[in-house]
């Protein structure tokens, strides 16, 4: 069911001659006339070897100080703890039997890549997780020190570095970072990423062998963009315009093959849906939005494979965009 104002949108929208199906095809024509190169297997994006497009931190940077704001641009992310919190900590506890009560997730190492203000990186830490959460925006690390500093539940759990993963990911290599992870959590994040070849790649190197990756993301799909972009942004107002990008969305064949060459194995995939009207998430069978991933790393072997990937066609590295 739509709020009023949706209602009224698209009934204004109707009158004019206005037709999604009209659109979506005529979306669909343009894409098909110029070739589509997917958002993370691609020789320009592999070849920066950072996961940082500057133009996403410049979004972020000036939402730093709004994280907290549960009614502001990332009430969206607030509600989504409560699908995401429960999907991590249950399939983690799938592989991890030791009993806790009240922390479920004790004795475990998690890190949250593009943690932001800490909305997700907060409750892994009360569920007994010890939690490292990295961003490259100073500012929003600022902002998440200072909101879990008020709360002694987390002190000596969550911390926080102003880094990137590849940063990260050389210092556990290095030896500076006391030991790999158990776990790493990427939610709502890939989609704003330069190379996700390396993000891939460095997430492998971080997380011990049989831990797990989990990944929020959405779908490139033309219900994606009228709904997620256009709905989103422009319309309601769900979160603030030019927020995503829709070329640097993935669909969930192209990020599992992503992860299985990088020496993952994918074990869930599983739709989600966001209800503007209560402002809540749901369970869905559908992808063709927004889905959650959970990946079991199998090997400490993947190595980045550039004489392959210089004599591989083009065809090995994209695939088409699902309608």
């Amino acid at each position: 069911m739509l709020s009023r104002k949706c209602g009224r949108l698209l009934l204004g929208l109707s009158r004019t001659g206005f037709s999604w199906t009209a659109l979506c095809k005529r979306r669909s024509l343009l894409l098909q006339a110029k070739p589509h190169v997917g958002p993370c297997l691609t020789s320009t994006r592999s070849a920066s070897r950072t996961t940082v497009d500057p133009d996403e931190l410049k979004k972020f940077w000036s939402l730093a100080s709004k994280w907290w704001d549960e009614q502001g641009e990332f009430a969206a992310l607030h509600a989504m703890n409560d699908l995401r919190v429960p999907f991590i900590r249950d399939n983690l506890l799938n592989v991890h039997r030791a009993h806790h009560p009240g922390k479920p997730l004790a004795g475990l190492r998690i890190l949250d890549v593009g943690c932001g203000g800490g909305l997700l990186t907060e409750p892994l830490g009360r569920l007994g997780a010890n939690v490292l959460g990295i961003d490259p925006v100073e500012d929003s690390i600022g902002t998440a020190q200072l909101h879990a500093f008020y709360d002694p539940d987390l002190r000596g759990r969550v911390s926080y570095q102003a880094c990137t993963l590849e940063e990260l990911k050389a210092e556990v290599e290095s030896g500076e970072e006391e030991q790999q992870f158990d776990a790493v959590v990427a939610s709502e994040v890939v989609e704003h990423l330069a190379d996700l070849e390396t993000f891939a790649f460095c997430c492998s190197r971080v997380l011990k062998q049989g831990g797990s990756l989990f990944i929020t993301t959405i779908n490139r799909t033309n219900l994606s963009y009228w709904l997620g972009v256009v709905a989103a942004e422009q319309l309601l107002r769900i979160i603030p315009s030019g927020t995503h990008d829709w070329e640097k969305f993935i669909s969930p064949v192209e990020l599992e093959r992503l992860l299985e060459s990088n020496g993952f194995l994918v074990q869930y995939v599983q739709g989600m849906l966001y209800n503007p009207v209560s402002r809540s998430w749901s369970w869905t069978n559908s992808t063709a939005i927004n889905y959650a991933l959970h990946a079991v790393k199998l090997s400490d072997d993947p190595e980045p494979k550039e004489a392959e990937e210089s004599t591989s066609g083009p065809e090995h590295h994209t695939t088409s965009a699902h309608s």
